[in-house]
């Protein structure tokens, strides 16, 4: 088994952007489109936020990212910590490279003080889905900016 190096990266470092693309194309090939959920770079910065990218063999294959959250008119909360960007390559899959990296931001996000990690996949995404379901994360009111999607599938957990 390969195992991962996880490690904390900012948000626009090349192999981010890199899994970036390679995950916005995976949407377009699902949902017809991107992801256009507003994003910046500080959003991500630690105490607020973190991102991760986990390497095996030298090469990026995994990464996800949380942000802090406010009760807002899209529907969060206060406390709400949002993952955003998880993904594994392909050929990475199946490793147990998400788990790993979602135990990482969930234990970043509770130690920032966060209450709930919350996060939007869709119905296009069962694996993703699975994934989260078999973590501990349950439905919770939809928000963000596909709040209104009915492919969109909202969930959360108690940090």
């Amino acid at each position: 088994m390969v195992h991962v190096r996880i490690e904390i990266v900012r948000y626009d470092h090349p192999d981010a952007v890199a899994l970036t693309a390679l995950v916005q194309r995976e949407y377009e090939e699902r949902y017809g489109g991107g992801d256009a959920t507003s994003m910046e770079v500080g959003q991500f910065a630690p105490p607020r936020g973190l991102f991760l990218v986990g390497y095996a063999d030298g090469a990026a294959v995994a990464m996800g990212g949380w942000r802090a959250q406010v009760r807002s008119p899209e529907g969060y909360s206060d406390g709400d910590a949002e993952v955003k960007r998880m993904y594994v390559s392909p050929d990475a899959r199946g490793r147990g490279h998400a788990r790993r990296i979602l135990a990482a931001l969930e234990d970043s996000a509770r130690s920032a003080g966060r209450e709930r990690m919350v996060l939007e996949t869709g119905l296009k995404q069962p694996e993703a889905i699975s994934l989260y379901r078999s973590c501990g994360y349950t439905d919770v009111s939809k928000f963000g900016l596909y709040r209104d999607e009915p492919l969109s599938v909202c969930l959360g957990k108690a940090l």
